[in-house]
């Protein structure tokens, strides 16, 4: 379910990407609608690049976020696999085992 981004949602995307200009795609003019596909697809120059980016969130942004993937309003649909085995082991690291199984289950049912 795409959303309009809020003021935390566009500090987040700061946060990750600090070149970020503005709230639209440059490829195709429209809105951001979600933080990570962007940053995984037009700001991390590759996986690694994705790690160090998701590294500077704190673990209340990584529970807002984690809380937008369960409810639909955050889309892993874009995320390529190596980035999001990035985010995966991130959230095992900060959040557990369990809130990563179901992130797992999560973009399993988004991008099959």
């Amino acid at each position: 379910m795409p959303r309009i981004l809020s003021e935390r949602d566009i500090q987040l995307l700061k946060t990750l990407a600090p070149e970020f200009t503005g709230e639209f795609c440059s490829g195709s003019g429209m809105p951001y609608r979600s933080l990570l596909p962007p940053v995984a697809n037009h700001y991390a120059q590759n996986a690694d690049d994705f790690r160090h980016r998701i590294e500077k969130l704190e673990e209340e942004d990584l529970i807002y976020l984690v809380d937008l993937i369960f409810t639909g309003e955050e889309s892993l649909h874009c995320i390529p696999p190596d980035y999001f085995h990035v985010l995966e082991d991130r959230i095992k690291a900060v959040l557990g085992e369990n809130t990563t199984r179901r992130l797992v289950g999560q973009y399993a049912m988004e991008c099959e």
